[in-house]
């Protein structure tokens, strides 16, 4: 009689040969070997990963006849140990989700949702974010701006507009007219309706940024002549960096 997979569908090994779920499976993940046992793999049967190795549809063989899966194969062990009854070190809390997220694991990928890294990112950074208005659209833009201002130049500076609420913003519109520069490359963001400061959306303009490669700093734009200079409470210049 042959053993079957979580769906009912008999499972052969590499050689045409029916498997258990005490088989050993050989696998190569991007270059990553790894050894472990069908069952395993089979522990979450409506996870992608189980799918892959309960149907019909198994992965393609490398040369030493191990199954092979296109994909980076570092954080994969992480996902092995899961399934072993082992929980992911939370350092690799972001790195692992992508992974859970991949194979389909969702006992995984809740557990790390539920970890402090993760929790304060999707639960509380990525929830404000999403109550600023345009705000990818906007790191675009201040993305296009920086790279249209980099030709034979070692730094970039781009204008932020930033107000928390429509009187502000009234406020900043008055300040960017008097300003010697294109009043069109001056990108703002506001206003909103979280209890998040200015300072607090600066930092994720900055974290956000830098995540896609680039270097960059900001600092309040001045306004004002000799003692009377005083840093605006709307106005920011980012640098970009380049060299």
């Amino acid at each position: 009689m042959s053993s079957t997979g979580s769906r009912g569908t008999p499972v052969k090994s590499n050689m045409g040969s029916p498997q258990s779920a005490s088989s050993v499976i050989s696998l190569n993940v991007g270059g990553h070997i790894y050894s472990t046992m069908l069952g395993t793999l089979l522990k979450y049967p409506r996870s992608r990963l189980a799918e892959m190795f309960s149907g019909q549809s198994r992965p393609k063989l490398d040369l030493e006849g191990r199954y092979f899966i296109d994909r980076d194969g570092t954080y994969f062990k992480h996902v092995l140990e899961f399934l072993r009854g082992r929980e992911p070190p939370p350092i690799l809390a972001e790195e692992v989700y992508q992974e859970a997220m991949y194979y389909g694991i969702e006992p995984l990928a809740k557990l790390l949702e539920d970890s402090p890294k993760l929790f304060g990112e999707m639960v509380g950074r990525r929830q404000f974010l999403a109550r600023v208005p345009n705000y990818q659209e906007n790191i675009e833009v201040m993305v296009r701006v920086a790279r249209a201002e980099a030709v034979a130049s070692r730094q970039s500076v781009v204008m932020v507009c930033v107000v928390r609420n429509e009187e502000d913003a009234a406020k900043c519109h008055e300040m960017v007219n008097g300003l010697d520069t294109d009043k069109e490359s001056v990108v703002r963001f506001g206003p909103w309706k979280a209890s998040p400061s200015i300072l607090d959306l600066l930092y994720c303009i900055k974290l956000d940024i830098e995540s896609k490669g680039y270097s960059t700093s900001y600092r309040p734009h001045e306004i004002g002549k000799g003692f009377l200079v005083r840093p605006c409470e709307f106005l920011y210049k980012f640098t970009f960096t380049w060299w």
